[in-house]
C-alpha cells in the first residue's frame, strides 16, 4: 500500500507539473508558428510545380504559380516572421548585448585584412588555412563572451541611512544561474550601457549610485558571491541605479562584450549632519536667546543629582549633601525648556549660482540642529513649504525631518507664508532659517525667535 501511494502521489505530481507546462506554452505563438512552416512548404511546392510548367513550355501558368509562390512567401515574412521573432529568447538575448572593438581587437583585425589579401593575391593554401584559424578565433571569442554574460544576476544593496559626504559600504551580490559554465573575468559598473546607446536613452531622474567599476576573475556555475563597494555621495539627493552594466574581454581581448542587467534601485542621501563652522558659531547664540526667552527656572523640584562645577552654589542641597557626605544639587522642572520649532523658509529671491550655494548650506544647517534636539532629547517640530510635524520627540521625527531635507527644493516665489503661520504658533522657542528680508519679519515673532539669515551664510 505505501508503494502504491507513493507511486500515484509520483503520478500526480508529474501531472501537475504537465499541466503547469502547458499552461505556460504560449498557443497563439505556436498556433502562428505552424502556420507559417505550412505556408512555406505550400509555397516551395508551387515553386516546383511553376518550374515543372516552365519546362512543359506552358510559360503563362508558370508565371502565375510562381508569382502566387513569391505572394505566399512574402506574406509570412511581412505577417508572421516579425510576430515570432518578437517572442524568440534569441532576439531578447542579442539585443542585451553591446559590442565594442578594443585597441588589440583593431590590430588582430588589420592582420585579418592583410593576410586575406595575401591569400586572395597569392592563392596560397597555408594562408587560408592561416585565415580559416584567426577567424575561428574570433568567432570563439564572440562565443564564449557571450556564454560568460548569460545567466548572471545583479542586486545592489545599501544601508538603511545615507549621509552625503559621507563613506558607507554597498553590498554587491553577484549570481551565476548558468547550470554547466562558470563566469570568468567580469566588470560591472553603474554605467548604463554603451557611449551610442546612452545618447538615445532619456536622461535619468538623478545621478547613478554606482559609479565606480568593480573587477571579478571567476565565478563558479551555480553560486553567488557578494563584494563590498565603498561608495561616497557628494550631495544630497536621491539616486537611482536602473541597471547595472556588466562587460568582459574573455577569452582573447578582441572584443569588449556588454550587457545591461536591470536592478531599479534607488537611495536617498540624507544632508550631512557633521557639525559645520556656522552651526558651532550660531548654537552658543541659540542656547542665549531660549534662556533669555523662557523666564528662569520653574518651582517645581525634578531631581537631586551630583553637584558638576557648571552648577551654581545656590542650588546646593545642603541637607542631601550632609547626609551622604558628598555635594549634591537640585534639577527643577521648566516649562518649555526643550520645546523647539524648527522653520525652514525655502523660498529665495533668484537662481543665482550664490544664492543657491547659500540655501545647500541652510540646508546642511538645518540638519545640523535638528540632530543636535535629537541627541539632547529636545522635543521639537520642523515646518517648511507643505510640510510639517507634530511636537514630538526629536527621535521621532529626526529622519522624516532629514529625508524632507533631502528632497527639498528653493521656491523662486509664492509659496505658504511661514512667517503668519509661526506667529499664531503656541509659545515655543522658535529657529527660524530664512532669505526673506529682515523688514518682512513681524517684531513679535523676532522676540520669540532666533532667525539666521541665508544671505549671512
Amino acid at each position: 500500500m505505501t508503494i502504491d501511494a507513493q507511486s500515484g502521489s509520483l503520478l500526480d505530481g508529474s501531472h501537475s507539473a504537465a499541466r503547469g507546462w502547458l499552461a505556460g506554452i504560449d498557443r497563439a505563438t505556436w498556433r502562428r508558428f505552424f502556420l507559417a512552416i505550412l505556408a512555406l512548404a505550400l509555397a516551395l511546392f508551387l515553386a516546383l510545380y511553376a518550374t515543372a510548367l516552365n519546362q512543359l513550355g506552358r510559360y503563362g501558368l508558370a508565371a502565375v504559380v510562381a508569382a502566387f509562390s513569391l505572394l505566399l512567401t512574402a506574406l509570412v515574412a511581412i505577417r508572421v516572421v516579425p510576430r515570432l521573432a518578437k517572442r524568440t529568447a534569441l532576439r531578447r538575448w542579442m539585443a542585451k548585448i553591446d559590442y565594442d572593438f578594443t585597441r588589440e581587437g583593431a590590430v588582430y583585425l588589420a592582420m585579418i585584412v592583410i593576410i586575406a589579401v595575401a591569400a586572395l593575391n597569392t592563392g596560397n593554401n597555408l594562408l587560408f588555412i592561416i585565415l580559416s584559424c584567426l577567424l575561428a578565433a574570433v568567432l570563439a571569442s564572440g562565443v564564449l563572451s557571450g556564454i560568460v554574460l548569460q545567466g548572471l544576476e545583479l542586486d545592489l544593496g545599501l544601508p538603511d541611512h545615507v549621509f552625503a559626504g559621507q563613506s558607507v559600504l554597498a553590498r554587491l551580490r553577484l549570481q551565476n544561474r548558468k547550470q554547466f559554465f562558470p563566469t570568468f573575468s567580469v566588470t560591472f559598473s553603474g554605467h548604463a550601457g554603451s557611449r551610442r546607446k546612452r545618447k538615445k536613452q532619456a536622461a535619468p531622474s538623478g545621478p547613478a549610485i554606482l559609479a565606480q567599476s568593480v573587477y571579478l576573475p571567476y565565478l563558479p556555475r551555480r553560486a553567488s558571491l557578494t563584494h563590498d563597494v565603498k561608495l561616497t555621495f557628494p550631495k544630497r539627493g536621491r539616486y537611482l541605479q536602473e541597471s547595472l552594466r556588466v562587460s568582459t574581454r574573455f577569452p582573447f581581448g578582441f572584443l569588449r562584450k556588454t550587457r545591461n542587467i536591470p536592478c531599479a534601485r534607488q537611495a536617498l542621501v540624507l544632508p550631512t549632519v557633521e557639525p559645520t563652522q556656522k552651526f558651532l558659531e550660531v548654537l552658543p547664540l541659540i542656547g542665549n536667546e531660549m534662556d533669555s526667552y523662557l523666564k528662569g527656572r520653574g518651582n517645581d523640584l525634578y531631581a537631586i543629582r551630583d553637584y558638576q562645577q557648571s552648577d551654581s552654589a545656590r542650588h546646593v542641597d545642603w541637607k542631601a549633601s550632609a547626609r551622604v557626605r558628598q555635594l549634591k544639587v537640585r534639577e527643577f522642572t521648566r516649562e518649555d525648556e526643550r520645546h523647539v520649532r524648527l522653520v525652514f523658509d525655502a523660498r529665495v529671491p533668484d537662481a543665482r549660482p550664490e544664492t543657491l550655494e547659500r540655501f545647500e548650506k541652510a540646508v546642511t544647517l538645518c540638519a545640523c540642529l535638528a540632530w543636535y534636539f535629537s541627541e539632547t532629547h529636545a522635543v521639537i517640530s520642523f515646518a517648511t513649504e507643505g510640510f510639517e510635524t507634530p511636537m514630538s520627540p526629536a527621535s521621532q521625527v529626526l529622519y522624516p525631518v532629514l529625508e524632507k531635507l533631502a528632497l527639498i527644493e528653493p521656491v523662486l516665489a509664492g509659496g505658504n507664508d511661514l512667517f503668519a503661520d509661526s506667529s499664531r504658533h503656541p509659545p515655543y522657542f522658535q529657529v527660524i532659517l530664512t532669505h526673506q528680508p529682515r523688514e518682512s519679519i513681524p517684531a513679535g515673532l523676532r522676540r520669540s525667535s532666533y532667525i539666521v539669515w541665508m544671505d549671512s551664510l
